[in-house]
């Protein structure tokens, strides 16, 4: 099963910026949509962002015009750009690979924590 490994969390002031980073395991890495979640302390996972094979990306309202998705095929490796950081995005960050109607696929990752704070 593909694994993943989140990277480039920590403690931010609103209005900053991170990017994350997510090495998977699998080769066949290019062929599918990678995904960006966040869970927040007490909520349930959420869908951030996704960008497919063909380089489609697709945003959360929430995130829209802040977040930036894109993918390095060559090396196994999606990234996660966060600019205007808000208290509100404070979650751990999770990626994942999406089959055909939008599941995940993975084993999920420790996942990286983003914190927004003052």
């Amino acid at each position: 099963q593909v694994r993943f490994v989140e990277s480039g969390g920590g403690l931010v002031q609103p209005g900053g910026s991170l990017r994350l980073s997510c090495a998977a395991s699998a080769s066949f890495f290019r062929i599918y949509t990678v995904g960006w979640y966040r869970q927040a302390a007490g909520k349930q996972r959420e869908l951030v962002t996704s960008i497919t094979s063909a380089l489609s990306t697709n945003y959360a309202d929430s995130v829209k015009g802040r977040f930036t998705i894109s993918r390095d095929n060559a090396n196994n490796t999606a990234y996660l750009q966060m600019n205007s950081l808000k208290p509100d995005d404070t979650a751990v960050y999770y990626c994942n690979l999406l089959n055909a109607i939008g599941r995940p696929v993975g084993v999920w990752g420790q996942g990286t924590l983003v914190t927004v704070s003052s």
